[in-house]
């Protein structure tokens, strides 16, 4: 028998293979090559998918951006190690791997190894630093102040790197902007001494929100006005700079402290939170000078964030490196069944999902099919809880590992897993049947501030597409496999049927509406045996059903260019100005972005507006507060200039009728737009949430304008006043608090003198009306302490109800046939019908308060 290492040949000779060369001592270079060298391969081939986009990418390796995408499932993983490969053979230097999180870390690790690509998760291991291995880690191992990679000014050297890949590049943008937001928790000492520091200017911006935070109340939120915040800069470094080495401090303070000066401060009640408006990328050195900087995405759109946060170069993130086709996406079938049937309620949707789980699908004892494993993805616990009598299991990110494991190995049953959007790969029989209950809300103050000001502006809408498709993308993991898709809520149904929505989704994801539009057209109007049945076609594997998914997807190609919002580049290069010292340069590139907007989107118009008059603030304070007063023109929701804003007077529309119909007829298309918009209205709406405040405010508001009210919100646009204010007569007007967040059993004095001051707000600015004071509360009854404004009604969640369901009825009736809903007489009558005039209203759907 032969020596390891050696064999006969056949003149009986033995060869020892150590001694015999591969025909060619150089590195393979090219990935395709790399994986048909090695020796024991994972797969045959590549998927023909990989192999384009390798190739398209080792033809521009080049260029230091460069953005690959592939849909969910289409082995971008691989794509990655292999290219990370082909850097260390050519001798470009070392390379890195990011991903999200630890969890993903080691299914990066696993993939490797089948590929015999050798990895560590160690910055000092020698194979690392020799250029031996991949080092394979999270997003925050490298971006962050005490960074292994060295970060500007520590003493460290930078590692100098050939290749960063960024796996996920859509997840790596929330974690990016979390690592450069410098967080002071109210139970540190510095949250007091910055309050004091900033009180006049926070009650100048808004009494109603310095009162919160002086009570606690965790909807507070109070921007620091940027005159304010850079005017005290000095005041500021002398109160956080003693405390940059402390734990909460230590990882961010180094990236921020050169930029202090240009950040946005805003207070809450848990926290004042500090963030740059573009995340200064450039202290971390080994980052910015790595040669190639590779971004794997599947969902991403709009492709401005990865300017904006990674300082990526706009012109070649514009150019993304796709497969030929975008046909690799496996099958799903997405429905909505709130938009199929108004009437069904999510209650019996879980139903219905737990029945699948259990393989019987027909909920009479007898399992029509095999039971399948559905997986439910919620943003919050609250949402979960919804689903506890359902559930076999509810599994937050610490039990993800364990619990992905057990669906891709077998049976599990219903499975809810908490705030988990991306990251989470369950092919196969892991996950049959997918739920999507809601999807993650903004929690950075700055994002609850711009989700305001910006709120139904593309911008926003972009991110909330993204979500959804990430989340949609859990469930299928290559171009074999299958799905089944349900989205509860309106809002969820929204998405997959409105235009605007629609349009930011991917090429193969809209292909795959579309089909499933088909499929809901059939079954319109149905109860849930229809949704069913549809369902079960998927799941079963049905041929008619498998042919037409397949033809769906068969022309689909990928968009061509990628989207780079110009605002964002105008954005990132404005910081990048400012960062070095010029703000003047940094006012006027982003002068040019709002001329180039024009009357297009006002809302966003008057946000930039107010990015640019920080800037100019630092040369010249007073043009700074003359540029405020023209985006507070556009915008009525960004900051009050230091003189203030007058408050304008409300005035009540001419006929309610004509009004509400004009209202509607500019928002919706169709009836069912029309139902599901007036639906999300009341979804948002989450009786002891407080997290939802801001949410059930804007409802309210919107709520009114579907009425024909004039309607808006004081507190917002100038910092007094009520939550809400709806003009329902020429002579009468509802000054209304929202208490939605309340989870006391009587209004609070507290409360209840801030209704009162709003009255007295009313009274002073427009004592021609009499105002109506409202107060929305889950108790009628005052508090022993509290004295009662006199005349005031209270709407609990009872009435609130009776409300909703009258307003469903209101808008159910308009959307029954085309355009009804623009025709004033029918608005008129519906109105009339339902109690919902101006005279009626309060009578029928609020009540007097009680004494406790």
């Amino acid at each position: 028998m032969a020596p390891p290492g050696q064999g006969r040949g056949d003149s009986g000779m033995p060869l020892n293979w150590d001694l015999i060369g591969t025909g060619d001592s150089e590195a393979l270079l090219r990935p395709r090559d790399i994986y048909a060298g090695l020796a024991s391969r994972p797969w045959p081939y590549l998927r023909h998918e990989q192999g384009e986009v390798l190739d398209k990418w080792f033809d521009r390796r080049e260029q230091r951006d460069v953005v690959i995408k592939q849909n969910t499932g289409g082995g971008k993983t691989a794509v990655g190690l292999l290219i990370a490969q082909s850097t260390l053979n050519e001798n470009v230097g070392k390379a890195v791997y990011l991903t999200p999180d630890n969890y993903l870390v080691k299914q990066v690790r696993e993939e490797a190894a089948r590929l015999s690509i050798a990895t560590t998760d160690d910055p000092y291991d020698p194979a690392f630093t020799t250029v031996q291995a991949v080092l394979v880690t999270n997003y925050q191992k490298l971006l962050n102040g005490r960074s292994a990679f060295g970060v500007v000014g520590d003493g460290k050297e930078p590692v100098d790197l050939g290749i960063v890949v960024v796996d996920d590049a859509h997840a790596a943008l929330a974690r990016t902007e979390d690592q450069f937001r410098l967080r002071v928790p109210a139970s540190h000492e510095a949250y007091g001494k910055l309050l004091e520091l900033f009180a006049d200017d926070l009650r100048h911006q808004s009494a109603n929100a310095w009162a919160g935070l002086e009570d606690k109340d965790p909807t507070a939120l109070a921007p620091i006005p940027f005159w304010a915040w850079a005017n005290k800069h000095d005041e500021v470094l002398k109160i956080l700079r003693p405390h940059r080495t402390e734990r909460a401090f230590e990882f961010v303070w180094p990236l921020l402290a050169e930029v202090l000066h240009l950040c946005t401060a805003t207070a809450t009640a848990t926290a004042i939170e500090v963030r740059p408006s573009c995340p200064p990328i450039d202290r971390i050195t080994s980052f910015v000078r790595a040669r190639r900087r590779v971004y794997l995405t599947a969902t991403l759109a709009d492709d401005s964030a990865l300017v904006t946060d990674f300082g990526a170069d706009p012109q070649l993130v514009a150019q993304p490196v796709t497969p030929g086709s975008a046909a690799d996406l496996g099958e799903r079938m997405i429905l909505a069944p709130v938009a199929l049937n108004p009437d069904l309620d999510d209650e019996a949707v879980r139903v219905l999902a737990r029945q699948f789980a259990d393989g019987d699908q027909d909920g009479d004892g007898i399992a029509e099919t095999d039971p399948v494993n559905v997986v439910v993805l919620v943003p919050s616990e609250r949402a979960a809880a919804a689903w506890s009598r359902h559930a076999h299991h509810i599994w937050r990110v610490d039990d993800l590992e364990a619990g992905v494991r057990k669906l891709q190995s077998g049976h599990v049953g219903l499975v809810v897993l908490v705030n988990k959007y991306d990251g989470v790969n369950l092919p196969a029989d892991a996950c049959r049947l997918l739920v999507l209950d809601q999807i993650p809300r903004p929690l950075d103050s700055v994002e609850r501030r711009e989700a305001v000001a910006l709120a139904d502006s593309t911008v926003r809408l972009a991110r909330e597409v993204q979500r959804i498709e990430q989340g949609m993308g859990r469930g299928v993991r290559d171009g074999e496999d299958y799905c089944a898709v349900l989205l509860l809520g309106a809002k969820l149904a929204t998405a997959i049927h409105d235009a605007r929505h629609l349009a930011l989704f991917s090429p193969a994801t809209q292909a795959q509406l579309k089909l499933s539009r088909d499929i809901a057209g059939q079954i319109k109007g149905e109860g849930l045996d229809a949704v069913r049945q549809s369902l079960r076609s998927c799941l079963a594997r049905v041929p008619q059903w498998r042919e037409r998914s397949r033809r769906a997807l068969a022309e689909v190609r990928y968009a061509e260019h990628g989207t780079v919002r110009p605002e964002a580049v105008a954005l990132r290069e404005a910081f990048d100005f400012a960062a070095t010292g010029r703000p003047q340069a940094a006012a006027e590139r982003v002068q040019k972005a709002v001329n180039d907007i024009g009357e297009n989107d006002k809302a966003l118009r008057g946000w930039l507006r107010e990015q640019k008059a920080a800037y100019l603030h630092l040369t010249d304070p007073v043009a700074a507060q003359q540029a405020l007063a023209g985006a507070l023109a556009d915008n009525t929701f960004v900051l009050r200039s230091v003189h203030g804003a007058a408050p304008v007077r409300l005035k009540a529309a001419a006929v309610q009728s004509r009004a509400a119909a004009e209202f509607l007829a500019d928002r919706y298309r169709d009836g069912v737009r029309l139902r599901l918009g007036v639906q999300a209205l009341f979804e948002v709406v989450v009786w002891g949430d407080d997290e939802r405040s801001d949410d059930a405010e804007a409802a309210w508001q919107s709520l009114g304008e579907h009425l024909g009210f004039a309607s808006s919100r004081p507190e917002k646009l100038y910092g007094r006043g009520p939550d809400n204010l709806w003009a329902l007569t020429a002579a009468r007007q509802a000054v209304t608090e929202l208490k939605t967040g309340c989870a006391t059993d009587t209004i609070a004095k507290k409360d209840m003198d801030q209704l009162g001051g709003s009255v007295r707000w009313l009274n002073d600015h427009n004592p021609e009306v009499e105002a109506v004071p409202v107060m929305l509360h889950p108790s009628r009854a005052a508090d022993a302490k509290a004295t009662a404004v006199p005349g005031m009604r209270v709407i609990t969640p009872e009435l609130f109800e009776k409300l909703k369901d009258a307003v469903t009825a209101y808008a159910a009736a308009l959307a029954s046939s085309p355009d009804r809903w623009a025709n004033e007489q029918a608005v008129r009558e519906q109105l009339a019908h339902h109690k919902l005039t101006g005279d009626r209203f309060l009578t029928a759907y609020a009540e007097p308060v009680s004494p406790s």
